[in-house]
């Protein structure tokens, strides 16, 4: 076996298409219906797909699930990511565990893995 793709539930598939292509930098790979939005960084996929989150947290620690984001340079990528209108959450744990959310409530951490 070997990990196809990662389908995200969210409220409304274009609002989080513009999320994960303005904000994050995400490729649109291809759009089904504008409900079904294929998206990509690097060699992984992600399906944003209709849906609901139905578990709310507010810290990454209470997520039932998590997606990391790995960067060379932390700090350059988070003033980026704040230029572009992301707002951090703060950490889990560690300075160099930046933890934020998607429009739809999905727990993101961006590490340096070299630094981690």
């Amino acid at each position: 076996m070997q990990l196809g793709h990662i389908e995200l539930f969210v409220a409304d598939p274009q609002a989080s298409k513009a999320f994960y292509r303005d904000v994050l930098g995400f490729d649109v790979v291809s759009e089904q219906s504008e409900k079904y939005i294929w998206i990509r960084l690097g060699e992984q996929q992600i399906l944003l797909r209709p849906g609901r989150l139905h578990i709310k947290t507010t810290a990454y620690a209470g997520a039932p699930t998590g997606l990391v984001l790995y960067t060379d340079d932390l700090q350059a990528t988070a003033d980026q990511l704040r230029a572009r209108g992301l707002q951090f959450k703060g950490t889990d744990g560690s300075d160099k565990c930046l933890s934020f959310t998607d429009p739809d409530g999905h727990w993101f951490q961006l590490v340096n893995p070299k630094d981690h």
